[in-house]
C-alpha cells in the first residue's frame, strides 16, 4: 500500500482520491479553504455527444465513460438526456449542430417537455446523456472518503503528490492557461424542465440545467482571460436575455447566485497527466471537468 497526497479538493482530486481508494491505497486531501474551485460553478452536464460539437474526438472518447462512473458513485445523476435548440432565426446553427454530433434524434421539442409548447418547431435530442448536480456530486463524494477514512486538512503532503489545483498550477505547469466562465442560478416555480437544454446561437450560446427546488443554472461565456472577478454586466446581461428567449417565464424568476470561475485549460484543450519535479499533475479539464475528471483519475491509478 502507498501512501498518497491528492493536492486540491475539486472535481478533479476528488475523483482521483476515490479511485486511489478504491484501489486500497492510503489517501489523504490537502485542501486551501482561501482558493475558489471552479468546479462548484461548474453546469455538472453529462454531455460528451454535445460537445463534441466543438471538442475533439478524444473527449467524446473519455466522456462517454462518465455517466456510468458518475452513476455509480453519487445519487444526482439524471439520465434524461439533452435538448438543444435554436430561435427560429439560427435554425441554420441548429442544422450545424446535428452535423458536427452523432448520437442524436430531431424532435418537436414540446413532446420532451411540455413546457417548450409553441416555443420551438424542432430540436435535436441526445438520448444518452445526462446532468448532475456538481455541488451535491462534490459533496458525496466527499463524505464517502471521509467514510473510509480519507483526511482532509491544510497542512504539508506527507505522501507521494497528485497537485489537482487546476488554474493554481500554472506557474508549475507553464502551458497551462486560464479560460474564464460566467454563471448564473436562478429560481423559478413557473417554468419545469426535465433535462438539460442547450440553445444555439452564432454569438452567445448558452446551456440551462435544472436543479432542485425550481432552480435552474445557467451558464454560457468562455472567456480567454484571468480575471476572476465579478460577473460582467454584458454576460448578465446577455444570459438572461438567453433564459427569456428559452421561456418568458423566466422574467419573473429570482436571481439566486452569480459567479465566475477560472477554467484551466492546455492549448489543445484535453487533459493531461505529467510527472515532473517528483509530483504528478493531472490538470487541464477545460470546460469538461465533470465529463473527464473520472475517465482522467482511472487512467491514472491504472498506470501504479
Amino acid at each position: 500500500m502507498s501512501s498518497w497526497s491528492v493536492i486540491g479538493s475539486g472535481v478533479t482530486g476528488l475523483c482521483v482520491a476515490t479511485m486511489l481508494s478504491e484501489y486500497n491505497e492510503k489517501v489523504e486531501v490537502i485542501e486551501s479553504p482561501d482558493v475558489k474551485t471552479a468546479s462548484l460553478l461548474a453546469g455538472g452536464m453529462l454531455a460528451p455527444f454535445c460537445e463534441g460539437e466543438s471538442a475533439p474526438d478524444i473527449v467524446v472518447e473519455y466522456g462517454m465513460t462518465a455517466i456510468e462512473w458518475w452513476s455509480n458513485h453519487v445519487s444526482s445523476v439524471k439520465k434524461t438526456g439533452t435538448l438543444v435548440l435554436a430561435p427560429a432565426r439560427d435554425t441554420v446553427e441548429l442544422k450545424n449542430f446535428a452535423s458536427k454530433t452523432q448520437s442524436h434524434t430531431w424532435v418537436a421539442p414540446e413532446s420532451l417537455e411540455s413546457d417548450l409548447s409553441n416555443r420551438f418547431s424542432q430540436g435535436l435530442f441526445f438520448p444518452e446523456e445526462a446532468h448532475l448536480d456538481p455541488r451535491l456530486s462534490l459533496k458525496e463524494l466527499r463524505s464517502t472518503l471521509i467514510e473510509k477514512g480519507v483526511v482532509f486538512h491544510t497542512n504539508k503532503p506527507s505522501g507521494k503528490i497528485v497537485d489537482c489545483t487546476g488554474i493554481s498550477a500554472e506557474k508549475t505547469l507553464p502551458n497551462l492557461r486560464a479560460v474564464r466562465g460566467e454563471m448564473l442560478i436562478f429560481e423559478s416555480h413557473d417554468v419545469s424542465f426535465s433535462r438539460s437544454i442547450r440553445l444555439l446561437h452564432p454569438r452567445f450560446p448558452c446551456y440551462l440545467v435544472p436543479r432542485h427546488n425550481g432552480q435552474f443554472m445557467l451558464g454560457a461565456t468562455m472567456v480567454e482571460s484571468h480575471d476572476g472577478s465579478s460577473i460582467s454586466a454584458k454576460a448578465l446581461i446577455e444570459m438572461l436575455g438567453s433564459a427569456y428567449a428559452i421561456h418568458p417565464a423566466f422574467a419573473e424568476a429570482r436571481l439566486v447566485e452569480t459567479g465566475t470561475g477560472l477554467r484551466p485549460s492546455f492549448p489543445n484543450n484535453v487533459p493531461e497527466i505529467t510527472y515532473q519535479d517528483g509530483c504528478f499533475f493531472i490538470n487541464g479539464m477545460y470546460r469538461h471537468g465533470f465529463l473527464l475528471a473520472p475517465y482522467m483519475a482511472q487512467q491514472f491509478v491504472k498506470k501504479l
